[in-house]
């Protein structure tokens, strides 16, 4: 066999590529499974997404290949929605570039800028693809700690105490996956500070602004931020689209131009009907949200039950698709934890263990499981 690259030595395959064939293969043993482990939306677009998608099959241009800058009205959309939703003026030219969904965003981003031995810094807990992507890129993954007891927000002043000589990325994500904690203008005005004193670029990972959220919020509201910031969003979370892999990152025209460069030598743009699909969502009228999220906070209720049936403790301030829990004291191991429930009780929930050290002690429970099934749930312990 041809041996593979060296970097693949840097990585392991994504927890929930090996988890959930575990769980497939529970299922197919005839275990009934209920799964809470990942944020998979399922519920449907609205209507007018999908007939979108359906009348485009009509147009003359609708199999060839697309820009890879996306349609005009698709990036005038996406700076439209954030206009009218976070106050941001972007230039939907030079400003916006739609990628096929934002996870591909955080490798484009790290090619376009990091180079070998480059430091990122990377909340702990947080995403494991900041840091599989980072070490994939040959750069050094350094993390900042995120605790209970500092808010799951990041310590600048700790930070500042650091050798950030070879620091050229931080990544951040709030609403924070996974504790639910939500951003304000006083921490993006403190980071935004921050990196411009420091030189880094920082990259606001925002899919989650619009789920049971009264506050919806960006990087780029700060004066001065697309000097040092760039953001990523996603339809996947919002809109309920997230098999159609729709994303976009947003920032100053050279960051941008940075980013195109890499992802036009990766892709040959997004199909056609896909992005006549996300330009109806983006249009979705104030009442698409309210109705999503009457869905979610009637979960999120049944969830907090099931989290008390487990003898863990919540924040009901958290916003977000899902409900970060602590374990019962004295129960450390949300591993073994985890697969005891799995197990016994036939009930996947994520360990905060896969998103870093900070996790230990936690679990995390989707909210994409619907109403019958987590009453299920409850009624099985």
């Amino acid at each position: 066999m041809i041996a593979p690259a060296q970097r693949l030595n840097t990585v392991e395959e994504y927890y929930f590529s090996r988890k959930l064939r575990e769980v497939r293969q529970l299922m197919a043993e005839g275990k009934p499974v209920i799964n809470m482990g990942i944020g998979s939306p399922d519920l449907h677009p609205a209507p007018e997404v999908t007939a979108a998608l359906g009348a485009s099959m009509k147009d003359l241009m609708a199999h060839q290949y697309q820009s890879y800058q996306g349609l005009p009205e698709l990036r005038e959309s996406m700076a439209g929605f954030y206009r009218k939703h976070f106050g941001v003026e972007l230039d939907s030219n030079r400003e916006v570039l739609p990628l096929m969904g934002s996870k591909e965003g955080i490798m484009h981003i790290s090619l376009a800028f990091l180079n070998e031995g480059d430091e990122v810094l990377i909340p702990d807990p947080g995403y494991p693809t900041y840091t599989s992507v980072t070490r994939l890129v040959g750069a050094t993954p350094r993390y900042y700690d995120l605790t209970e007891a500092g808010g799951w927000l990041p310590d600048l002043e700790a930070l500042e105490n650091k050798d950030l000589s070879r620091v050229k990325l931080m990544w951040l994500n709030y609403p924070h996956m996974p504790t639910g904690t939500n951003g304000s203008r006083e921490l993006y005005t403190g980071l935004v500070a921050f990196a411009r004193k420091h030189n880094i670029l920082l990259v606001n990972d925002n899919p989650y602004s619009f789920v049971l959220n009264n506050h919806p919020r960006s990087i780029l509201q700060v004066e001065g931020a697309r000097e040092v910031a760039m953001e990523l969003n996603s339809l996947s979370k919002t809109f309920n689209m997230a098999g159609w892999r729709v994303g976009m990152v947003l920032g100053s025209s050279e960051h941008i131009d940075a980013v195109l460069k890499v992802k036009s030598n990766m892709d040959s743009g997004m199909f056609y009907g896909i992005q006549k699909g996300a330009i109806a969502a983006l249009h979705c009228s104030d009442s698409w949200y309210k109705e999503i999220n009457e869905v979610y906070a009637r979960r999120r209720k049944l969830i907090y039950r099931l989290a008390e049936k487990l003898g863990c403790s919540y924040d009901e301030e958290a916003v977000g698709m899902f409900v970060w829990a602590r374990l019962p004291e004295g129960v450390d191991g949300a591993e073994d934890f985890i697969d005891g429930v799995l197990y016994d009780k036939h009930v996947f929930i994520t360990p905060g263990t896969i998103f870093g050290k900070n996790g230990q002690g936690y679990i995390r429970f989707s909210l994409c499981t619907p109403e019958e099934k987590i009453e299920e749930a409850i009624s099985r312990f």
